[in-house]
């Protein structure tokens, strides 16, 4: 039997890994450091251990008798203290390659993202780059973190495979889907630029899809961008979202003054202690205007997306309903 151990398993991509590799009869067993989350996790019949990503003993037990390590566990936010980024998503990634090594696990799937070809890419980049950070940490760590986790590849013996999801969607999906819609009910979510920006989506499910298969073929050292092989102006995308709430289309505005405003709201929230609801950063991830190849995953993996963007979000609407 196939045992996959899956750090973050607690989180929306890491719970519906847990979810379909018990469908196919697969050992699961995982980490998170939230208790809630791995409590998520246990409720779909895995074995989680709740800890640090950096506990190297907690690794170890994590990752005892694993074929497969799936890690997703990492820093998911538009900007934030440098400190935790570098800890959880290049470190953590570092102590999670180590571990798994020592255990002989076979095979690794770092997680990465698209991001790392930063926001200003060129239409149609392939997984060569260029790459780029444009200053933001949540890009220079995903970039710097695969390239750690690459390090430890060794063909024949630990083979490491890196994943680059466009930007995930689904029912669980914190930033496609759940905070924006919190965001619209509060009045709070604008699109900059007349929402002429592109959202390179992809459906969990299609995303899975891409890892099972590059396991698969054994795809050991090579990465791949994974997404639904379309690129959705934000106004199409998030009039999904305005139509849940019973509205027509999600308001706009220029992205200069987006960011100006976003960035006076932050300053104030932080004022007072409290997070802010978004982030000037968070603007420029909704001004991207290029697409993302998927050819090298169709190529050597046999990839196509099989949900299609109209698909999963009733799926969204009604696991939401």
């Amino acid at each position: 039997m196939t045992t996959i151990a899956i750090t973050g398993i607690g989180g929306f991509i890491g719970l519906r890994m847990a979810q379909r590799a018990r469908e196919l009869g697969w050992q699961v067993r995982g980490l998170d450091v939230s208790p809630a989350a791995a409590q998520r996790a246990r409720e779909q019949g895995a074995e989680v251990f709740v800890g640090d990503i950096n506990d190297a003993v907690l690794l170890q037990r994590c990752f005892s008798g694993a074929d497969i390590v799936f890690h997703t566990a990492a820093i998911v936010e538009e900007d934030g203290a440098r400190e935790l980024y570098e800890r959880v998503n290049v470190e953590g990634t570092r102590s999670v390659c180590r571990a798994a090594e020592a255990q002989a696990v076979r095979q690794l799937v770092q997680l990465s993202s698209v991001m790392v070809y930063g926001f200003g890419y060129p239409d149609g980049v392939t997984e060569e780059g260029p790459f780029r950070d444009d200053g933001n940490i949540y890009n220079e760590t995903k970039l710097r973190s695969e390239r750690v986790a690459l390090e430890f590849h060794r063909p024949g013996r630990f083979e490491v495979i890196v994943i680059r999801p466009g930007d995930v969607y689904g029912a669980g999906s914190v930033p496609w889907v759940l905070r924006p819609l919190q965001l619209l009910k509060q009045g709070l979510f604008m699109l900059p630029d007349g929402g002429r920006g592109v959202i390179n989506h992809v459906h969990v499910d299609n995303l899975l899809d891409g890892v099972f298969l590059a396991l698969e073929r054994k795809a050991g050292g090579e990465c791949f961008t994974i997404s639904d092989g379309v690129a959705t102006e934000c106004r199409e995308f998030f009039a999904y979202h305005a139509r849940l709430l019973g509205r027509e289309r999600v308001p706009t505005a220029p992205g200069a003054l987006l960011i100006a405003v976003v960035g006076l709201l932050a300053w104030l929230y932080r004022l007072l202690g409290r997070k802010p609801p978004a982030s000037a950063a968070g603007i420029h991830f909704l001004r991207r205007r290029g697409a993302y190849s998927i050819e090298k995953a169709r190529r050597l993996l046999g990839y196509e997306p099989a949900v299609s963007l109209e698909e999963g979000m009733r799926g969204v609407a009604r696991e939401l309903s």
